[in-house]
């Protein structure tokens, strides 16, 4: 389905609706805009740095930038998109700022918890830690376009579009190199101790 194509969901036309009134200087819209996506961009940005400090001042840009360029808002995409591309950007500038500084990396508790790794079982809960630990070092062994893509297609589930359009491919590339991000971090995590 191309962008031409694709029908607002009422969520996109409800946050088109935010984004125009934030371009007029409301600030209740604006409040509302950041409250609807904060959570998603900051999970995105996090991963993105490696770290919680720098996502949080990269969140902060990103929600000024997208106040600034509300106006110029054409619906080509989600506004949710539209923000994730503000927020890549965000993450680049400040990636920037920070050339020499070591990189700390996203811990996955919550993908290893979605994965279904917690029980109340001893045994269980001892095999979910070595799985959680296998996939965290896997994962932080990644490059940052293959954490970036992991983060999200599969973690965020934006659609493959939407995906390519923020990372700025032909959803062909996109699937490519998702298909590769995720075959990198089987392998990273059979390296780890056969835990996949």
């Amino acid at each position: 389905m191309t962008t031409e194509s694709r029908k607002p969901e009422p969520a996109d036309a409800e946050d088109a609706t935010l984004l125009a009134l934030s371009a007029t200087g409301d600030g209740v819209a604006y409040e509302r805009l950041v409250n609807r996506h904060q959570a998603t961009i900051f999970r995105y940005l996090r991963a993105a740095l490696g770290d919680v400090t720098a996502a949080e001042d990269a969140l902060q840009e990103t929600f000024i930038a997208a106040l600034r360029s509300a106006g110029r808002y054409r619906g080509e995409a989600s506004v949710r998109a539209w923000l994730l591309g503000i927020a890549r950007n965000a993450a680049r500038r400040l990636r920037r700022r920070r050339v020499g500084e070591p990189e700390e990396y996203v811990t996955l508790d919550d993908l290893g918890l979605q994965a279904g790794w917690g029980s109340e079982d001893p045994e269980q809960q001892l095999l979910a830690t070595l799985r959680r630990d296998a996939l965290q070092a896997a994962f932080e062994r990644l490059t940052e376009s293959e954490r970036e893509i992991l983060v999200l297609r599969d973690l965020e589930g934006l659609a493959g579009e939407t995906v390519a359009s923020i990372l700025g491919l032909s959803l062909v590339a996109m699937k490519g190199r998702l298909h590769r991000a995720r075959l990198r971090i089987a392998a990273e995590v059979r390296k780890e101790g056969e835990y996949a």
